[in-house]
């Protein structure tokens, strides 16, 4: 067995969260390997919904208009009833776009393509996933990790300063651990498979037997692609015959048609939903990120989402303590991610009880613009806000201009690896600046100005306020004039001292 040299981060698994902690870290110059067991990249589309916050993720990640080109919106659902009824209603509710929250519709882009944006943008960045390579143990010091691989050319042992399992529901970092995965079965086994078929239109998602949990299929034409998604309930025990000719078997029982035909597949599962939350999200100098974290029923499009914010929150973490950041900092994802979990733990089972009654829409509560991390120990505010906008909160987008008279964003202000400080209508700066900090000043005097006062309304500043804004998108802190001082020592203790 052959031993490499030190790398920072180790990041065991390929998938969405494994790709975004990848991207995260290459933006910062953060050395990484990323490994990937299976010789090839997923194929499937079990996470197919990209929720607006992704989409805002996405976007500060530089894909995000090349993932919509790849997808679209959700088609409106046609429901067929035993009495040769149809009616067709919207799989999505959704409000107009507003400045504050420039994305109000859920995407419809089948991982597969998803993945391979997120790997395009990757090797932009100089990096790609190591297939066929996998994780076959690992021990750790006070100082880093000593993993050992297993890949085509044989066995090797590397040191890294972090290890990070993104390696699934039945993550091989997890079980070496011994964190619990504490939970339940939810008693609904499923199928899904993505395939060619005729005899249904692209035009809606037709869904046959609603709230009769023997007879109950959908059936969906995947944005993107000439394959539609099959998904139905299926007994708890027993083989079940996923290729062509058997799903158009089950086609056929479960909605009386024999012109519906499945010509191919090209991929499909069979599993049992379970709500499972890991005991802990770090243990020393590892980590667990999105399934290996937390597993939960496909309903309400939450898993991969939810995946790709984990590592989003990990990944600039990751990069500041390479660069000397307190442990703090790093304790903080647990802080903040594993209160995220629980809570879509309990909406996507709520989603599967509605599924059961035949409801299938779906509201602002799967969109994710409103999680926060209020009680985070890194959201400080002096003095203490009671109302509106505040620390741990997504930080609003608002249309701004530049003083040269073009227009602008405070998510274009925000897009980067750098933290942001806004001032509104200061006279001076509130710190010096610093590398990985971005300070601008709107108003009269500033480098912007807040022309439909936009950023005045989702804000709520007074004059001579300032917010720190962090680089995954989220308030910081909300500083008065008066405790500028404040500023300083919240820099320091996130590794940006002067």
């Amino acid at each position: 067995m052959t031993e490499n040299s030190t790398v920072d981060v180790l990041i065991s698994g390929g998938g969405a969260a494994g790709l975004t902690l990848a991207i995260e870290l290459a933006r910062r110059g953060v050395s990484f390997r990323l490994i990937e067991k299976l010789n090839d990249p997923f194929r499937g589309s079990r996470g197919k919904g990209i929720q607006p916050r992704s989409q805002e993720v996405f976007e500060d990640l530089g894909i995000l208009d090349r993932i919509v080109a790849q997808g679209g919106t959700y088609p409106r659902q046609r429901e067929y009833r035993d009495d040769g009824s149809v009616s067709e209603s919207d799989a999505v509710v959704g409000g107009e776009p507003t400045p504050a929250e420039p994305y109000h519709l859920p995407l419809m882009v089948p991982q597969f393509l998803t993945e391979g944006v997120m790997r395009e943008r990757l090797l932009e960045l100089g990096h790609r996933p190591e297939f066929g390579c996998e994780l076959i143990g690992f021990e750790q010091d006070e100082a880093g990790v000593t993993a050992r691989l297993k890949g085509t050319s044989g066995e090797e042992a590397i040191r890294v300063r972090w290890l990070v399992g993104a390696d699934g529901g039945r993550s091989f970092v997890r079980h070496a651990l011994d964190i619990g995965f504490p939970g339940k079965t939810l008693g609904v086994r499923a199928m899904v498979a993505d395939v060619i078929l005729i005899g249904l239109d692209r035009e809606v998602w037709h869904r046959f037997g609603d709230g009769d949990m023997q007879q109950q299929i959908a059936i969906c034409p995947l944005a993107g692609t000439d394959l539609f998604q099959i998904q139905a309930p299926i007994p708890l025990e027993g083989e079940v015959d996923l290729s062509a000719a058997g799903l158009t078997v089950l086609v056929k029982e479960r909605t009386g048609r024999d012109d519906i035909e499945v010509q191919s597949v090209s991929w499909a599962s069979a599993f049992h939903m379970n709500a499972r939350l890991a005991d802990r999200y770090r243990l020393g100098r590892v980590f667990l990120v999105g399934d290996a974290a937390h597993t939960h029923p496909p309903t309400g499009g939450q898993g991969l989402n939810t995946s790709v914010q984990d590592a989003y929150n990990l990944g600039w973490k990751l990069a500041a303590a390479t660069a000397g950041a307190p442990d703090a900092l790093l304790n903080s994802y647990e802080e903040e991610r594993r209160p995220v979990a629980a809570a879509v733990l309990g909406l996507a089972t709520n989603l599967l009880d509605a599924m059961k009654r035949g409801d299938m829409r779906r509201g602002r509560d799967v969109h994710q613009l409103d999680i926060g991390y209020p009680s985070s120990s890194f959201a400080l505010e002096k003095p203490e806000r009671n109302a509106g906008l505040l620390a741990g909160d997504r930080a609003p987008d608002a249309p701004l201009k530049g003083v040269t008279g073009q227009p602008t964003r405070l998510f274009e202000l925000f897009r980067g690896p750098h933290w942001t400080l806004l001032g509104y209508e200061a006279e001076q700066a509130a710190v010096p600046p610093r590398p990985g900090l971005h300070i601008h000043r709107i108003g009269e005097r500033g480098d912007v100005i807040d022309e439909g006062r936009h950023f005045h309304d989702a804000y709520g500043l007074e004059s001579g306020d300032w917010v720190l804004v962090r680089p995954d998108g989220y308030v910081g802190a909300i500083i008065a004039s008066a405790h500028a001082w404040a500023l300083e020592a919240y820099l320091a203790n996130v590794g940006l001292a002067a």
